[in-house]
């Protein structure tokens, strides 16, 4: 195992958030390994993303010895639910689920929704708190599609891959253009640029 000043935590109990993250991480020349750490993190109900990512990072930060990141993320219907669920994504998905969401539709024809993902990390070395931020842009598919993927996966249909929901996606596909890669990608850049003093 590396030095432990090395370590970087994911702080997440998604095993397919994880594994999503982890596969960009390992194609990544970085001076970090990534461990996940499920421990239970205090969420708010709040206005934005951002805001419920941070919250999530100080309610562990006394829990954790070293550098770690939280990530959270919302699926927004723009049209026609005026961006519902939004950040109140993870209790719709356990309660009416996308099932539920659809039933929400009247007219497929013109629908408008977006991902947003948000990282939240503390950095040890340089004692400080930094976010990161990721889009996707598609819309709602008709009906739910494909096996792969996990939450809202399955009715979200990229503009980049107009034919496919993102459960029909490879993970590696998936990658190239999520929301999650995207403020991952911009946490990797960070650790790249400010790396660990030796």
């Amino acid at each position: 195992m590396e030095n432990e000043s090395n370590i970087i935590y994911f702080i997440t109990g998604n095993v397919n958030k994880f594994e999503e993250v982890s596969k960009i991480f390992l194609k990544e020349d970085i001076n970090h390994e990534l461990l996940q750490k499920d421990i239970e993190t205090v969420e708010i109900q709040a206005d934005n993303i951002k805001d419920v990512a941070l919250f999530k990072l100080n309610s562990v930060k006394e829990k954790i010895k070293g550098s770690f990141f939280i990530e959270d993320a919302g699926f927004f219907v723009d049209l026609p639910l005026n961006g519902f669920p939004g950040v109140y994504s993870s209790y719709v998905m356990k309660t009416i689920g996308n099932e539920g969401i659809l039933d929400l539709i009247h007219d497929f024809n013109n629908t408008k929704a977006h991902f947003s993902a948000v990282i939240a990390l503390y950095y040890e070395p340089l004692n400080e708190i930094y976010t990161f931020e990721g889009e996707v842009i598609g819309k709602v598919s008709q009906a739910i599609r494909g096996n792969h993927g996990f939450g809202f996966d399955p009715i979200f249909i990229p503009d980049e891959f107009p034919e496919n929901t993102f459960a029909e996606l490879t993970m590696s596909e998936k990658n190239s253009i999520s929301h999650r890669s995207k403020a991952l990608n911009k946490l990797i850049l960070f650790l790249k640029e400010n790396p660990i003093k030796k």
